[in-house]
């Protein structure tokens, strides 16, 4: 039985989702920004964040990136178990990045690791980077996650002992103190802990996606560590080095304790095409 979803609604859709993340921050960041500059003391870090939401404005007006580095495109595709079978999916996905590099526009950020040769459209061996899953629905989700160099180069990943759990808001703080201005604070930090080596990372990439104000107790006070550093906006001092810090954990293997910090700027990035089995489709 054939989908009702074609293989150019997966193309359009991962598109307009590209399109949505690389120039329209997502409203509960920027409700998060205008708060810090409210309550920001420092005026050097109080012109930062309004730098910085009046830079969120002009691109959602004018619908351009909100940053030069439009980043990698990492997508988080949602599978229905109930959709009849797919088209192609990965290729429309492919061509998707494809098509957003020159309709958005991007920069062509992808390099082969050695060579340093750009692919001069933002795919490559391995990227755009995909994550599959499946769900019990009948729509096929692509949410769009552009990553920027600045953050995930100050990004760690680190394997404790099992005895060290109690060091891990240590690790965290070390962490951004080391990173200081570079990766464009306030930053929002995604936390992995458990699993293994990669599953690690990968948890602290999806906490990222969380909504910036939903934090545990736990969080808020890890929350408030970070921003007592007074790295704060872009480095030069201020409140407010963090807007949010989210965990996610997974059990792990008896011997060790894996722990990775992805770190993202304040530009936390990402929009999500939904396509109904019948191939419609919208962006949220």
């Amino acid at each position: 039985m054939e989908s009702g979803i074609k293989y150019e609604d997966i193309v359009q859709a991962t598109v307009s989702a590209i399109q949505r993340a690389e120039t329209e921050l997502p409203d509960d960041v920027v409700a998060c920004l205008e708060n810090a500059e409210q309550e920001e003391s420092s005026e050097i870090a109080r012109s930062h964040l309004q730098a910085i939401l009046k830079n969120t404005g002009i691109a959602r007006r004018h619908s351009v990136p909100i940053c030069q580095d439009t980043g990698i495109i990492i997508l988080f595709v949602e599978i229905g178990r109930k959709l009849s079978p797919l088209p192609d999916i990965e290729q429309a996905l492919i061509e998707g990045v494809m098509k957003a590099t020159s309709a958005v526009p991007l920069r062509p950020n992808a390099v082969h690791p050695l060579t340093r040769i750009n692919s001069g459209d933002n795919t490559g061996d391995g990227l755009p980077d995909i994550k599959y899953y499946l769900n019990n629905s009948e729509e096929l989700r692509i949410t769009a996650v552009p990553k920027g160099a600045g953050s995930e180069n100050m990004s760690i990943l680190k394997m404790l002992n099992p005895t060290e759990g109690d060091s891990i808001d240590r690790l965290v703080l070390e962490t951004v103190r080391n990173a200081g201005g570079k990766p464009c604070p306030p930053v929002i930090l995604g936390i992995g802990v458990g699993g293994s080596f990669d599953k690690a990372a990968l948890l602290a990439k999806c906490a990222l996606l969380e909504p910036v104000n939903d934090m545990d107790e736990k969080e808020n006070a890890l929350l408030k560590k970070v921003n007592s550093l007074g790295v704060g906006p872009m480095g030069t001092g201020g409140d407010t080095t963090a807007l949010a810090v989210h965990i996610r954990t997974a059990h792990c293997h008896t011997a060790s304790l894996p722990v990775a910090i992805n770190i993202q700027c304040w530009a936390n990035r990402h929009a999500t095409a939904v396509i109904g089995g019948n191939g419609k489709w919208n962006i949220i």
